[in-house]
């Protein structure tokens, strides 16, 4: 049963119109120019959008092609509304640390395509991975990386299955953090992650900066795009060089270096050499590009991967098949190089359809470059002849994103286009001004812009992903005795000055009325809801002791603090719940 039914049971249906009903699924629309530009009232999207929340540390979850936000799944940071910050639950996860810098969000996979279960999301700027169920697009681990800053790229393995995640730390700092270490000890980090522990398996050091990051579709290799092997603390020894590399990880290599143990542990980790002049054999390929550039894309064949040239106006692509080659000696790493189209000034990043095409932002020119592989290839290098299409932006666009575009799915329907400026598109609303995302149609020849959507503060990428993955493994209430404190009957514990209050939250009561303490007592609330509506929420708010959360249906949160002001305080429901939600209550009062 859900909500609006529960409502219509109890005869007070009309009083909470407008809450959500199951609305019957609709057909994904084709190809050949007859996408659907508008998902009416009572209509699903065909896709789910997962966007990294930048600034604010959490992920979004939009509607592909609505753009409509369905929901804020907090992660690095507090967020009153659902109590994550504030719960027992997210305070063990987050460990005192607020502040997040969301970049990269990646689904699980399973032989090369999504499989629903886990997204994962890195924080910039206390050098962390979360990764969220599915399930119940909730945060349920984040991992602390020692010996890195600047966690940036983020990738899983996409074949046969994620076991394996990559990160890359964009700054080099000295391994171990010692500020007497001269500047050639200062390296980049690239961290292997085992995805389904949460453990870090091991970190190979460079001397370069590491960048954005990328698996193939052979479980073989990872990648990053890299500037900066000159090891310079400023602009201007970071550009002595003319080139700077693709950089590209043999994970055979990397498991033989664990088996015979050639590694050092630094601060609990096992840390493997992959510098120039001393790393593991074979472990590292460098190819060559030029200085300074970005991203590194991989087409949905696995045959290429793509790196951007950011100050220079060309892609590099590189053929896989060859890199194999490279590895065994048989050729130079530069001869990996296949082709490398002109695209515009301040390429970034590429995406791609299921028609052989690519798809690149230029930051400088503020477009889309529509552009196709296999011409690339078969042209000059540096010449304009593979582009098919250019769009204008607005304005200044970072990354860029297709439907399924990273999985061997991809499909050639949607576009998104996230952009760091939106000068004159929407209504002032102050200095501080909105960023601006893009959707284009680019299932036809020419690619057309469909719409804006205002975006807060580097909402910095995205993925996007057909419905069916998604929707089929997302729950409609949590397992009840998942959470190992469930509560079925409610009541209080003394344990000396540590009081324990069980409490369940039926619409529209709570399971106790009063709860007795005293001032001083350490108390903790266990709180589950019992309620089966699908979309029954409530909320437990203590007033002033700086306590609400949310609890969903059948889920338990508990809160712990220190009872420190006598009085009677009213616990009350958040959520509007029943035709008697406000007279959902209890007093909690505090003795002196």
């Amino acid at each position: 049963m859900n909500r609006r039914d529960f409502f219509k049971f109890v005869g007070i249906g009309g009083a909470i119109a407008g809450v959500g009903a199951l609305m019957p699924s609709q057909t994904v629309a084709g190809r050949k120019g007859d996408l659907r530009y508008e998902v009416k009232p009572g209509e699903l999207d065909d896709y789910y959008g997962f966007w990294s929340g930048g600034h604010s540390g959490e992920v979004r979850v939009l509607g592909v092609p609505s753009m409509r936000i369905l929901k804020r799944i907090p992660v690095f940071n507090m967020d009153v509304a659902t109590g994550w910050g504030i719960t027992n639950e997210s305070k063990k996860l987050l460990r005192g640390k607020f502040v997040g810098d969301t970049h990269h969000v990646h689904g699980s996979y399973r032989n090369g395509t999504y499989d629903g279960k886990y997204l994962f999301v890195n924080d910039k700027a206390n050098n962390r991975v979360a990764r969220i169920r599915l399930d119940y697009m909730e945060t349920d681990a984040i991992l602390d990386i020692p010996n890195i800053q600047g966690a940036h790229g983020l990738f899983p393995q996409r074949y046969p299955k994620t076991e394996w995640l990559v990160l890359n730390a964009e700054f080099q700092i000295p391994v171990p953090n010692d500020p007497k270490k001269p500047k050639e000890k200062y390296y980049g980090v690239h961290t292997i992650i085992d995805a389904e522990r949460m453990e870090i398996v091991c970190q190979i050091i460079l001397e370069e900066n590491l960048d954005l990051a990328a698996t193939d579709y052979k479980g073989k290799y990872s990648m990053a795009n890299s500037y900066n092997p000159e090891q310079g603390v400023t602009i201007s020894e970071m550009l002595a060089w003319d080139h700077d590399y693709l950089i590209i990880f043999n994970w055979e290599k990397i498991r033989e270096a664990l088996r015979k143990g050639a590694y050092t542990m630094v601060n609990g980790v096992k840390v493997i050499d992959g510098t120039r002049k001393t790393g593991y054999p074979g472990l590292v390929l460098r190819i060559p590009v030029p200085k300074n550039p970005h991203g590194v894309n991989i087409t949905p064949d696995g045959r290429y991967a793509i790196s951007s040239g950011k100050v220079d106006p060309t892609c590099t692509v590189v053929d896989l098949e060859l890199v194999d080659k490279a590895f065994e000696g048989k050729i130079k790493p530069e001869e990996c190089i296949v082709a490398q189209p002109y695209v515009g000034l301040g390429p970034l990043h590429t995406t791609f359809d299921d028609r052989g095409n690519a798809y690149t932002s230029c930051f400088i020119d503020s477009t889309v470059v529509k552009w196709n592989v296999k011409k690339a290839i078969d042209s000059p290098k540096r010449s304009k002849d593979a582009i098919v299409d250019i769009i204008d932006i607005h304005y200044q666009i970072g990354h860029i994103m297709a439907s399924m575009a990273e999985t061997k799915e991809a499909d050639g329907k949607w576009l998104i286009a996230l952009n760091k400026v939106s000068k004159d598109r929407f209504l002032n609303v102050g200095p501080l001004k909105v960023e601006n995302d893009q959707l284009i149609d680019i299932s036809g020849k020419k690619m057309k812009l469909v719409k804006d959507e205002p975006a807060w503060l580097e909402p910095h990428d995205c993925i996007v992903v057909r419905r069916d993955i998604v929707e089929k493994n997302v729950k409609h209430r949590h397992d009840m005795f998942e959470h190992p404190q469930a509560v079925t009957e409610s009541g209080i514990v003394r344990k000396g000055r540590h009081v324990i209050v069980k409490m369940t939250a039926n619409a529209p009561v709570y399971g106790l009325q009063d709860i007795r303490v005293k001032k001083g007592d350490k108390v903790t609330f266990i709180v589950t809801n019992n309620d089966e509506i699908q979309d029954l929420a409530h909320g437990f708010c203590i007033s002033n002791y700086n306590i609400n959360f949310v609890v969903a249906p059948f889920q338990t949160k508990s809160v712990t603090f220190t009872a420190d002001k006598p009085g009677v305080f009213w616990i009350y429901c958040t959520n509007f719940c029943h035709a008697l939600h406000l007279e959902m209550r209890s007093r909690f009062i505090v003795e002196a």
